[in-house]
């Protein structure tokens, strides 16, 4: 295996594809690697060339930071800066990266496992007759696997925007749900690498989670909640769908679709939903 380090992120973008994968702070990708999950011939090492540090405020952030930055920074909304810090450890804050986070593999274990699972190309989700019970409850139709970013909630609630080697796109349209003609979720194209996010400043924002353990545990549920405003309130969840999911208003939790294993996760989101909507009233 071969390691690039480009000096531009015009010469990153042209090294990859090919069997090169882009490399960042690496936290998602090893494991990956060393579970042969992801083939490559070559990494394409990201760290010269993708935007590092808040800026304006606050409200611009490099791709590329890790999150042990922006949980430490006090000019960043406060529903970002918990979910930076209730995500995995220390360690793996301090090397990961924002952009990286928002790209993390699911963590359903039939995909982890290599089973011929609806994201992997197979005719079904093997979750939704198998044991499930860290699974979805909106929009499992086809994949029921979780997302597991808990920043990704946050910046979801922010109205976060992202700037890419191409195009700049709203968070939400970052993400969508795997059909039967393309299984991915995530709308980036072959190559295309997150530079920068920019995000509005909230009057008040906060991030609650429920997980198995006190610390360093992926979200069986999280929630975010910011308030702008004429604007109003904007919800998102972490770990109960296959992206991270916006909420129109804490009623849409009447029409979670959980699976037998999971409908405990609804009862865990509502409780969760109204301290959320207390703590930035």
């Amino acid at each position: 295996m071969k390691l690039l380090q480009p000096e531009s992120v015009e010469a990153a973008t042209a090294a990859l594809g090919n069997g090169s994968v882009a490399l960042a702070g690496g936290t998602d990708l090893v494991p990956l690697l060393r579970d042969r999950l992801v083939e490559a011939e070559t990494l394409v090492e990201l760290r010269e060339v993708v935007p590092r540090g808040v800026h304006q405020g606050g409200s611009r952030i490099g791709a590329g930071t890790a999150l042990a930055e922006l949980e430490a920074n006090g000019e960043i909304p406060q529903a970002l800066r918990e979910a930076c810090a209730l995500a995995a450890s220390p360690q793996l804050r301090s090397m990961g990266t924002i952009g990286g986070n928002l790209l993390q593999a699911t963590r359903c274990w039939y995909w982890r496992l290599d089973f011929p699972c609806f994201l992997h190309g197979g005719p079904r989700c093997l979750a939704r007759e198998g044991a499930h019970r860290e699974h979805a409850i909106f929009g499992n139709e086809r994949c029921a696997s979780a997302h597991p970013s808990d920043p990704a909630a946050a910046l979801l609630a922010l109205g976060a925007r992202l700037r890419t080697d191409r195009r700049e796109l709203g968070l939400d349209e970052l993400y969508r749900l795997p059909s039967e003609d393309d299984r991915d979720v995530t709308a980036l194209e072959p190559g295309e690498l997150i530079l920068e996010l920019e995000m509005p400043r909230p009057e008040a924002s906060v991030y609650l989670k429920a997980m198995d353990r006190a610390r360093w545990a992926f979200p069986l549920v999280g929630v975010a909640a910011a308030r702008f405003g004429t604007d109003g309130v904007r919800l998102a969840l972490a770990g109960v769908a296959p992206i991270p999911w916006l909420l129109d208003s804490p009623a849409d939790l009447e029409r979670a679709t959980p699976l037998p294993g999971t409908a405990y996760k609804v009862e865990l989101a509502r409780p969760l939903v109204e301290r959320a909507l207390a703590a930035i009233s």
